[in-house]
Order: structure tokens, then C-alpha cells, then sequence
């Protein structure tokens, strides 16, 4: 399908540009919501939004187009986009929407939408949303307007539904951790969760001011967390992004923790608790030396392409529960519907207190081989695909490699490059053969 405005997570751009512009979103709200008319009369949508300054402007514009085609909206302010997808589904709303541009710096921002069982929504509807645009808008009468009002619990109640998602007699006492919510949405939630479950909590990225989101803290800034950790002596760090659907986490020692790492982690705790795991989703970056370890424990690994749209994709297709990306967009479906960097940070919790093992314990013997990755610029025209010095080259360096690592070629998706990933156990080997890649492609 051919789509104008939406990619593979919503809509996204540079605020003032099409379409991050108050006029289209006044627009994309009344078709959203010619949409929604369709299967029922009054409906309700919930909007949340992370900590950027545009995320007012948006809003308005939003709350504008529903009240415009006869549609009510629940605002929520700041708040994480699981836990907006959440809340749609308690509140047995229509749809929900974020107002993110994730781990975007704040010039940036988005909108992405939740159905009504708090899941992503298919391209069908999405191709659905774009036809209504390109038709007039039918503005409703006076009576028929939609009405908004502040949703003012929406924080307590998405703290809550964070903590049920591990046992009742799961405790934090004892531990000292370092909450980074990099003042994004997470801010006044994501402290209050660990400190609830007994924690003690140091918070960093906390103090948003519409401009600072992302901005050396939080998931994809991780240095200021090991800092934090050390600094304070803390047992762990738990480092969000903007909109807190991914984690990285930090040991005592300044270890750093990734998705690939997590996610082994979660796995492997569930198979020794004796529950199920028929096998894992991940990428085609995740690390080799993750998918090792999980045969070692007989669960297959399957790859999709990179984006947490088609990890959850292939898992609702195979009817599996747990897959994640290196970034550490972690899904675990049996406790939320999307992914969720609080709800993933309390799973590794859990897995850590009921074994009574490190992080770094429950890792023994899982070592992530190194990756050497080289963008390469394309020239205007050239194929890659059809290189033969390319498919030479990849010939050489696989035997090289062996069953010690693998090569992975893709193009970017937003630029004239391409991506030469080569992953093995030896560092310096690693490195020749990319090189030797990424030069086969300009010859």
C-alpha cells in the first residue's frame, strides 16, 4: 500500500513542516473521526502526549478536528504512550493517540493511534484515514459537536496497572535505583512505581521544559544513567525515552544492559519458572550470541525486519509472547499490548529477585559478539542489488566468517545509504569484513 502520511509507526516529522502543522492536524482529527462514525455515533478517543512544547499546539488542533466531526476526547496531558494505549483499553474508549516523536529530539514530533483493545492499529484503517482526507470535511451541527475534558487520574491509574503486572509479593525493599525518564512522559510516573514496590528511587531526566526531552538522557543517551548509578552507589539504573516504550538498564558496576540483553533475560526467567516459551522474536539486528544462547535453551529465535510494528506482527502470527529489539522496545504480550519500558524494567526486576542473581548473573556466559556497522553513501542510480563485486564479496566474507558470525546488508529506509552490518566473536575480523563490504559496494 502506498501511503502519503503515515509510516511504519504513525506520522512523523519536523514540527512547522508538513504535516507536523496545526492545520493538518485539525484535518487528520476530522478524518479520524469520519473514520470512527462509521461503527459508532458518539465515539470517545483518549489523547496523550509526551513533555515537547509542540505537544500543546497539536493537542489543540486534534481536540479540534474530533469536536469538529461529533467525536468526544479525554486529554490526558503527559503520559506514556503504553499508557495511553492502556488506559483506551480500560476506559473502553474508540481509539487512543499520542502525540511523540519517541526518542526524536523535541523538533521533532508525531502521532500514532491505539485501537480500542490497545494495539496498533492495521494499514487497512490507516489506508481508511487517508481517503477521508482527501475528501471535504462535513462539519457536524452545534449539537452534535464532540465535548472534551481533562482525564486528571490518568498517572495514578497507569501506575497501578504497571504494578500488576508482577506478582503481589514482588518487593524493591532493599534496593537502591536510578530512575532517567528523559524528561518525556514517564517523568512523574516511572519514580513513583519503583518507589511504590519499595525502591529507593534517585530520579535524573525529570524535570522537562518542553525543550530538553531526550537530550543527554534517558534510553539513547545511557552515559548519564551509568554516571547516576555510580555516582550514588544504586543497585540498578533504568533508562526510558521520550514516550518510555524503551529501556536500557544499568548494573552497580556501570554495566550496561541493551534490548537483546533484556530480552534473553525475560526469556530464559520464564523457562525456569517452568512456563512455556515456544520461542522469541527478534531482528534482523539482534545479537548472534542472543540467538546462541536461547538454543541453547531450545527456544528458536525468529527474525523480523527492524521496527516493534513487524516484531508484533510475526508474534501475533505465531502466537508468542515475548520479542524485542536492541533498542530495547520489549514486548511481553501476555503482560501489555505494546511495549512498554516500565512494565519491561519490572519483568527483569522480577526475574532478578526470584532467582537471587545479578543481572550480570543471569547473563553468565551470554556475550555479545561485536558489530561493525558502515553506512555507505549510494551513487545516483547504482543497484546495489544487482552488484556482483557486492555479492563476491559477501561470498568471502561468510566463508570467512564461518558459523562465528554473519553478515547483514539492508538499505535505509530514509536516506541513500546502505547499511553494512557484519557481527562476529573476533572484533578485528568483524571489522575487515565490513570494510571489505562496504568497499565492494563503490566499485
Amino acid at each position: 500500500m502506498s501511503r502519503q502520511y503515515f509510516g511504519t509507526d504513525g506520522i512523523r516529522g519536523t514540527v512547522g513542516q508538513p504535516p507536523i502543522t496545526p492545520d493538518f492536524m485539525l484535518r487528520l482529527g476530522h478524518a479520524v473521526g469520519q473514520v470512527l462514525r462509521r461503527s459508532n455515533e458518539r465515539p470517545t478517543v483518549l489523547i496523550g502526549k509526551d513533555t515537547r512544547i509542540s505537544g500543546y499546539m497539536l493537542e489543540s488542533a486534534l481536540e479540534a478536528g474530533f469536536a469538529s466531526a461529533g467525536v468526544d476526547v479525554l486529554l490526558s496531558g503527559p503520559l506514556p504512550t503504553p499508557g495511553v494505549a492502556y488506559l483506551t483499553r480500560a476506559l473502553r474508549l474508540d481509539l487512543g493517540v499520542v502525540i511523540s516523536a519517541s526518542h526524536n529530539a523535541f523538533g521533532d514530533n508525531g502521532i500514532k493511534f491505539f485501537s480500542a483493545q490497545g494495539e496498533k492499529l492495521p494499514d487497512a484503517w490507516e489506508a481508511d484515514v487517508e481517503a477521508a482526507l482527501t475528501r471535504a470535511p462535513t462539519w457536524v451541527d452545534s449539537a452534535t459537536l464532540g465535548r472534551a475534558r481533562r482525564l486528571t487520574d490518568a498517572g495514578g491509574r497507569y501506575i497501578e496497572f504497571c504494578k500488576s503486572t508482577v506478582p503481589h509479593n514482588l518487593s524493591l525493599r532493599g534496593m537502591k535505583i536510578v530512575v532517567d525518564a528523559a524528561h518525556g512522559a514517564a517523568y512523574h510516573v516511572a519514580p513513583e512505581v519503583f518507589h511504590e514496590l519499595g525502591a529507593v528511587v534517585v530520579s535524573i531526566g525529570v524535570q522537562p521544559d518542553g525543550l530538553n526531552i531526550n537530550q543527554g538522557v534517558g534510553a539513547t543517551a545511557p552515559a548519564a544513567l551509568v554516571q547516576a548509578v555510580l555516582e550514588h552507589g544504586a543497585d540498578y539504573g533504568v533508562a526510558l525515552d521520550g514516550d518510555a516504550d524503551r529501556l536500557q538498564m544499568v548494573d552497580g558496576q556501570g554495566r550496561l544492559y541493551n534490548g537483546d540483553e533484556l530480552l534473553y533475560v525475560m526469556a530464559a526467567d520464564r523457562l525456569a519458572k517452568g512456563e512455556a516459551v515456544p520461542g522469541v522474536v527478534g531482528t534482523l539486528m539482534t545479537n548472534m550470541a542472543v540467538d546462541v544462547a536461547l538454543q541453547g535453551l531450545c527456544i528458536p529465535l525468529v527474525r523480523a525486519k527492524v521496527g516493534d510494528r513487524y516484531v508484533l506482527e510475526e508474534l501475533a502470527r505465531r502466537g508468542w509472547q515475548l520479542g524485542g529489539e536492541s533498542s530495547g522496545h520489549l514486548l511481553a504480550l501476555d503482560r501489555h499490548t505494546t511495549g512498554d519500558g516500565i512494565v519491561s524494567a519490572l519483568q527483569i526486576m522480577q526475574a532478578i529477585r526470584r532467582n537471587g542473581r545479578t543481572l550480570a548473573g543471569l547473563l553468565d556466559g551470554v556475550t555479545l559478539f561485536p558489530q561493525t556497522m558502515i553506512n555507505v553513501r549510494l551513487r545516483e542510480g547504482l543497484d546495489w542489488t544487482c552488484s556482483r563485486s557486492l555479492d563476491d564479496a559477501q561470498r568471502r566474507v561468510t566463508r570467512d566468517l564461518g558459523d562465528g558470525g554473519r553478515v547483514l546488508i539492508r538499505a535505509s529506509g530514509t536516506e541513500p545509504v546502505l547499511r553494512v552490518m557484519v557481527e562476529s566473536r573476533d572484533a578485528e575480523l568483524g571489522r575487515r569484513c565490513a570494510e571489505h563490504l562496504a568497499a565492494a559496494v563503490q566499485a
